[in-house]
């Protein structure tokens, strides 16, 4: 499910701080009031993570990090490195 970030339309409540994020499935209706004061809300378009991949991975990263690596040496024939 994914995280949904949303601030008061205006002013600010001691119950939700003015801004909260809530994780809600993507079939929910949209949220136009603040579970806690009730006053109307707004969504809040935000950043998302994705790999920052500095360098391609080798042979010896991908072992390190637990991955069995095999080599082709033939049509349909691996061997493991």
């Amino acid at each position: 499910m994914p995280l949904y970030e949303y601030e008061l339309c205006d002013g600010s409540c001691t119950a939700c701080g003015g801004k909260f994020t809530l994780r809600r499935p993507l079939s929910a209706a949209e949220l136009t009031k603040c579970p806690g004061c009730k006053r109307p809300v707004r969504k809040l378009i935000s950043g998302f993570s994705t790999p920052n991949m500095l360098k391609p991975t080798s042979f010896t990263d991908a072992k390190k990090a637990g991955f069995t690596v095999f080599k082709k040496i033939g049509k349909g024939e691996y061997e493991r490195q």
